[in-house]
């Protein structure tokens, strides 16, 4: 199983980080020990001071294909959730800096929180879900799927034409705007219309 995350698939994401709005989808992996086991917290990393949260709608791949139309991408996937790209982002800027990789800043152990799957059928329109994320009750961070860049359909046809998508691999489709730090303590909520799918303590 594999995660696959789109960078700068909202344009007011790119622009709060004062980050070119790309021209094609930005893509970066992370790895299965990534995801944070049920019930476990999220630790931050000894090796960072600025963890930012993330909130992503997630997307899990139920058929094998390569070189996916995207008439036919809706057939690859039928469930969805929310989910944290937890990000180092004082080592991601000191990578971009160097012109290096991502994969410290974004790939570490425990950096991708992962919610309760729902069937896709429930919804009337993908590409207008509400996600949401609270930190201690108070709303941090929000977004519309309508606002994405990249639909979820053009993510799976064109990420598939880079790598085989496998039964069970994920998509991180972006983050709308609102990213921030995380601190001990923090209680984090994500919702997908009205329902919470997941939550995390970060320790």
């Amino acid at each position: 199983m594999k995660i696959i995350c789109v960078g700068r698939n909202y344009a007011d994401h790119a622009k709060e980080l004062n980050n070119e709005v790309p021209k094609e989808a930005v893509l970066f992996l992370k790895p299965e020990t990534a995801i944070i086991h049920k019930n476990m917290p999220f630790f931050i990393p000894d090796f960072s001071n600025e963890v930012h949260h993330e909130l992503e709608l997630v997307v899990k791949i139920n058929k094998l294909g390569k070189h996916i139309q995207p008439q036919f991408a809706h057939k690859y996937y039928s469930e969805l959730t929310v989910g944290i790209d937890f990000t180092a982002r004082d080592v991601q800027a000191e990578c971009k800096k160097k012109g290096l990789p991502w994969e410290k800043a974004k790939a570490f152990d425990g950096s991708a929180l992962v919610g309760k799957f729902v069937k896709k059928d429930q919804f009337s329109d993908v590409n207008a879900l509400n996600i949401k994320m609270t930190n201690n009750e108070n709303v941090v961070q929000e977004g519309n799927t309508s606002d994405m860049l990249n639909s979820i359909d053009q993510l799976i046809a064109y990420i598939s034409t880079y790598f085989t998508l496998k039964i069970g691999d994920l998509i991180f489709t972006g983050t709308p705007s609102g990213v921030a730090p995380v601190k001990k303590d923090d209680f984090l909520e994500l919702y997908l219309e009205e329902d919470k799918l997941a939550q995390v303590n970060v320790k």
